[in-house]
């Protein structure tokens, strides 16, 4: 059992992904994408020696071979590297929630220290691939640090409903019907007049497929009548009810779909079992898939909510991220993202209006207003 140590650095910028960095899994790949030693070496702005001579020690220490030596000859991973390299990845993947959360941690405590007087907003969110880039952009452009704990939208809300956080995010379709399974995971979570919604994006989701959809997968049919493998995310995630919920309109049971007992804890995740060979698809967003270079099959399009109690929306904080979300700037960032854009960005929304699962008389709806 090989020991791991963790550390971390202080930098002007923070990378868009949540990883660990490890010296070994970066000479690796390096060398994969570049096909040689010496172009990895000028990759990572070190000398072909220096990379040289690290390949060999880190093959005495794992007590395996990384490279195929052969004079003349290009040089490529060993299988067993080339094992090492994605089950790295996998377990990166795996771990990113973890990693964002303990990262925000670390940058919400040292940004009190640096400027007492930025602005700190706990959120607890299911996971999205424009949180972490709002989070940049609301340190460097407002003096505003999310406090971002990824998890699912059941248990976000449920967060944001128990105290422990001022903001939730979750998502839905854009049209979620009144009796859809949408509806009732999370009619019972939120109450009109106690809870707003602070529009945030739009984003498609649909199924991850290898590159060039060798399987021909055309829909969630294809994946139950010829039994491929699907890998799925976990019970409380809003993907999963959008999963279930699709299910039910095709006239699909769970137990129809291999692998659907199979999780992963993120959109990346999901692509990554894709991208490896270890799954023939997986629902998640768009960007994800683009990431990871692969195909993709839209078979939704999701509005992604933040919620906060009312007595919250004229807090500071909340303000500053309002009007952050509003900046066209910010805008442009997001809509950079593949299958994101803009949906009524940093604007209150009432319940009622967006999720159209209540019905009261005139008077009760003026007291939710």
């Amino acid at each position: 059992m090989r020991k791991i140590h963790l550390s971390y650095r202080l930098q002007p910028e923070r990378p868009a992904e949540a990883r660990i960095h490890n010296d070994l899994i970066a000479l690796l790949l390096a060398v994969r994408t570049r096909g040689s030693i010496s172009a990895a070496a000028r990759e990572l702005g070190l000398s072909y020696r220096h990379v040289w001579g690290e390949l060999k020690n880190w093959e005495v220490t794992l007590g395996q071979p990384l490279i195929v030596w052969e004079r003349g000859q290009a040089a490529r991973l060993t299988p067993f590297a080339d094992k090492l390299l994605w089950t790295e990845q996998l377990a990166q993947a795996r771990l990113a929630p973890q990693i964002e959360t303990l990262r925000a941690e670390l940058e919400r405590t040292l940004a009190l220290a640096f400027d007492p007087e930025a602005h700190v907003l706990s959120l607890h969110a299911s996971h999205d691939d424009a949180l972490p880039r709002l989070q940049t952009y609301a340190s460097a452009h407002a003096r505003l640090h999310l406090d971002i704990r990824f998890c699912g939208s059941v248990d976000a809300i449920r967060a944001l409903n128990e105290g422990r956080c001022v903001l939730a995010g979750f998502h839905t379709r854009e049209q979620p019907a009144p009796g859809s399974l949408t509806a009732r995971t999370y009619q019972p979570l939120l109450q009109p007049g106690l809870h707003k919604l602070i529009g945030f994006a739009r984003r498609t989701q649909g199924l991850m497929l290898a590159p060039g959809n060798p399987r021909r997968i055309d829909g969630l049919k294809r994946l139950a009548t010829w039994k491929l493998r699907f890998v799925n995310r976990a019970p409380g995630a809003g993907t999963r009810v959008l999963l279930d919920e699709l299910l039910a309109e095709h006239e699909l049971r769970p137990e129809q779909i291999h692998g659907y007992e199979r999780c992963e804890p993120s959109h990346s995740a999901v692509a990554l079992a894709v991208a490896s060979g270890h799954a023939d698809a997986g629902l998640g967003t768009e960007a994800a898939a683009r990431a990871h270079g692969l195909d993709f099959l839209p078979l939704a399009t999701e509005s992604y909510h933040l919620a906060c109690l009312k007595s919250a929306i004229d807090q500071p904080p909340v303000q500053a991220l309002r009007q952050v979300l509003g900046r066209a700037a910010w805008q442009r960032q997001l809509t950079a993202l593949p299958g994101y854009g803009p949906q009524a960005s940093g604007q209150v929304r009432a319940l009622r209006t967006v999720l159209p699962w209540w019905t009261f008389d005139r008077r009760r709806k003026a007291a939710a207003d």
